[in-house]
């Protein structure tokens, strides 16, 4: 019974922790775009924005799933590794996206919020799902 009790705590400070870097994903969404995230994707049901969202959350969990999955012995050693490759993972994110803001036309946070539909948002989102795969894939 105690090694349930022992694997509830340990899955509630994985959990907790994921929804930390979940909440860290999305603010950092919001600081790379223009105006408030929320109110695009909820009230305005802005397409673009919730796509980028989408798809950084997505990543963020990736790496998440994948640095527990391969966890280490000790707990404690886990968790900091899974808050380490999820801070990695917000970092890099960040980095691609203002690459690709240097090398395309116009200013990017806007075009990715912009209520009509770009397809720069699908380049952006494949580019966080990729850097999601690469941090996940160096964790093991």
């Amino acid at each position: 019974m105690s090694d349930i009790v022992n694997g509830l705590g340990r899955a509630g400070a994985y959990g907790a922790l994921g929804v930390v870097l979940l909440i860290l994903g999305i603010v950092l969404v919001d600081l790379l775009t223009p105006g408030k995230l929320g109110r695009q994707i909820w009230e305005d049901r802005n397409r673009n924005a919730a796509t980028l969202l989408s798809s950084a959350l997505l990543g963020i969990g990736g790496i998440v799933f994948t640095s527990i999955w391969t966890t280490y012995d000790t707990f404690g050693k886990g968790l900091v590794s899974t808050a380490a490759f999820g801070l990695l993972g917000l970092v890099m994110m960040a980095v691609a996206f203002l690459v690709v803001d240097l090398v395309t036309p116009g200013k990017l946070g806007a075009t990715l919020v912009d209520p009509e539909p770009h397809p720069a948002v699908w380049v952006t989102a494949s580019c966080n799902l990729a850097v999601s795969a690469i941090v996940s894939a160096s964790i093991a």
